[in-house]
């Protein structure tokens, strides 16, 4: 029985001073794995130095990390996939557990969830940003992870090549959140160490202009995937303002027999036309989504479960 194939997957934008030291901690927690650097049109030596460290170094023209993960799931073949960002910021050391659990439970992604070892590993502004995210993905979705925005995740294959890639930039974690939990994928969940950036290593995260990004991207997702809800929400909007518009000329009608103010009129009944509207928008796209989902599911079950082998003795 052969041993299962591991890719792992660096995606870089000027980590000249952090890339060589993530190398060396993956290469030496999963020796038997493939490590490949995916720059981002880095101005510094990061490709240099990746390359002399012995990863495997390909670039990615079209800016963003959303972009770099497109590119990255396309072109790599493996079994299992182990993506983390190369700033040094993520336990290498905790990579064997996290492919062990995918295979041994079958799993489709395992998320690691960070702790931080260091006051400013992890900011207390991105663990609010994070905690009013996390909260109102599980209000959208049903259900959630506790740190979506972790970068720290391990997948099977059958996640990484069902995954349609739509994300530009840092909003690219809540997507493949939403992906999992909108297919009802078997994932999972572990707490690992997060650490401050080596010296010389810069974040590229805003706080609050990626924030604001992943926030419209929950909204996004939200009303591709919960389109009855949505314009539901918004038909209903409408029909309570009609109604409450339409009380006084109601009233005045049934005491004059009269319609005084008929621009008012005129705005209820529009009020109430694109109320309607929007109720038969969001059953009409609510079944386009349901066979969307459908396909996506499909496309999911032509790859076999990770770790098949294992428990049918490579029968």
């Amino acid at each position: 029985m052969s041993e299962p194939r591991i890719a792992v997957l660096l995606p870089c934008y000027n980590e000249e001073a952090a890339i060589v030291q993530t190398i060396a901690g993956f290469r030496a927690a999963l020796p038997t794995a493939v490590i490949y650097v995916y720059d981002n049109n880095s101005a510094d030596r990061t490709r240099e130095v990746a390359r002399a460290a012995g990863a495997i170094v390909r670039c990615e023209r079209i800016q963003g990390k959303g972009a770099v993960v497109r590119r990255m799931f396309a072109d790599v073949d493996a079994d299992v996939y182990v993506m983390a960002d190369g700033d040094a910021t993520y336990d290498a050391a905790s990579a064997p557990a996290l492919v062990a659990r995918v295979l041994d439970e079958q799993l489709d992604m395992i998320v690691g969830s960070r702790l931080g070892e260091a006051a400013a590993a992890y900011r207390r502004g991105h663990r609010l940003g994070n905690a009013m995210l996390t909260g109102m993905l599980a209000k959208l979705f049903g259900r959630s992870f506790t740190d979506i925005l972790s970068g720290y995740r391990v997948f099977s294959r059958r996640f990484v090549k069902s995954f349609p890639v739509l994300s530009v930039g840092f909003e690219i974690e809540t997507e493949i959140s939403v992906h999992a939990l909108e297919l009802k994928m078997p994932t999972a969940e572990v707490e690992t160490p997060y650490f401050a950036r080596p010296a010389g290593s810069v974040s590229k995260l805003s706080t609050y202009r990626d924030g604001w990004r992943i926030l419209g991207t929950i909204v996004t997702l939200y009303r591709i995937e919960r389109p009855m809800w949505f314009f539901g929400g918004i038909g209903a909007l409408l029909a309570v303002l009609a109604v409450i518009l339409a009380i006084p000329l109601a009233i005045t009608y049934a005491q004059t027999g009269l319609v005084p103010r008929f621009p008012t009129a005129i705005l209820v009944t529009g009020l109430m036309i694109l109320a309607a509207l929007c109720l038969f928008a969001g059953l009409i796209l609510d079944t386009v989504v349901r066979g969307r989902r459908e396909v996506r599911r499909l496309a999911y079950l032509a790859y076999g479960a990770p770790g098949a082998e294992r428990l049918t003795g490579g029968a």
